[in-house]
């Protein structure tokens, strides 16, 4: 009897021991687990920085003028530049500004026109001031200015022919502000002046619109860049 007791007791023992083991080694594994595997957020946060650093592949360039213009008087801010910002803030899209390295420009309308006449007359091509962008970098670029002579003022020409490889095999979006002559062939003249790239739809707002009417200049412009995919 006394050795049954014995025997019954030892199982009971063991059995103890085996659990106890058991138990100690789930522990360990689930330790182990929970050092070793990422949490769900660990890897999903370097896709998102990616993703969230990559950069602005659209370009607005625009040449515009302050001073005296056509019926609209003595302006603040050109009306390209206006549309300019327009189309910047509905695309989210990086700009930048041609700005002559010496201003010969007149702030009087008139004289202003009489000066480029001039450098239409001469096929001038009027200094840059600053650097232009790394244009490598941009997909699609905006190209405005307000018409002059029926023409782009030929500072733009300027920035054609010295980034004309660099525009090349980008799209190229033309826009324009004028005093009744619309895009004035702004298309094809662009098209001529930056071989290899694609020209696509240009937009032509009146300078007075763009100074007195600019809600409704707002939905064409966005309407406009509807059409074209934005």
């Amino acid at each position: 009897m006394r050795k049954n007791m014995q025997k019954l007791a030892l199982l009971l023992f063991a059995a103890v021991m085996i659990f106890a083991f058991a138990a100690c080694g789930s522990a360990d594994q689930q330790k182990t687990q929970t050092e070793t595997q990422p949490a769900a957020d660990e890897n999903t946060e370097p896709e998102q920085a990616e993703s969230s650093a990559a950069g602005n592949d659209t370009l607005v360039v625009y040449f515009s003028r302050t001073g005296e213009q056509y019926e609209v008087g003595v302006i603040e801010k050109g009306n390209t530049a206006i549309i300019a910002d327009m189309i910047t803030e509905a695309t989210g899209a990086d700009s930048f500004e041609i700005l002559p390295k010496e201003d010969n420009y007149p702030d009087t309308y008139d004289a202003l026109t009489e000066v480029a006449k001039q450098e239409q007359n001469e096929n001038a091509r009027p200094a840059i001031a600053g650097e232009v962008p790394d244009l490598s970098k941009y997909d699609t670029v905006f190209i405005g200015a307000p018409v002059w002579w029926g023409d782009w003022p030929m500072i733009m020409y300027t920035f054609f022919e010295e980034n004309a490889d660099a525009l090349a095999e980008k799209t190229l979006i033309p826009f324009s502000t004028h005093a009744g002559s619309g895009l004035s062939g702004f298309d094809s003249k662009l098209a001529s002046a930056c071989p290899g790239s694609t020209v696509g739809e240009g937009l032509a707002i009146a300078g007075t619109d763009a100074q007195n009417d600019q809600d409704s200049v707002r939905s064409t412009v966005n309407d406009w860049l509807s059409g074209l995919g934005y």
